[in-house]
């Protein structure tokens, strides 16, 4: 159940099918992710889904809840000139990203 939750609420951040999303690269220290999601959540993100027993909390690695901060930032402020670096931790990709943002373990 969680899984069509988060991917209805990624699609709805989405806005669109040719959408590009914002996911946190892999073996990015963890540090630098965690730097990542509380920039995100604390510039406009909305990271609900990602707090204790939230719809995407699960799965609960850094890595997931980055991508899930980093692309919401991204979907919400990408239209007013935000990008998807942050400092280099972050790039787009034209596919729905990994289920490994989406899927609960």
């Amino acid at each position: 159940m969680a899984f069509w939750v988060c991917l209805v609420l990624l699609l709805a951040l989405s806005g669109h099918s040719s959408a590009t999303y914002c996911v946190c690269k892999d073996g990015v220290g963890e540090g630098a992710l965690q730097k990542t999601i509380d920039y995100a959540c604390g510039s406009g993100a909305d990271c609900s889904a990602i707090i204790q027993n939230g719809a995407c909390y699960q799965p609960n690695t850094v890595k997931a809840h980055c991508d899930y901060a980093a692309n919401s930032y991204y979907q919400r402020k990408g239209s007013t000139g935000a990008t998807c670096d942050f400092n280099g931790v972050a790039t787009t990709v034209a596919a729905v990203p990994s289920s490994s943002m989406l899927l609960t373990n």
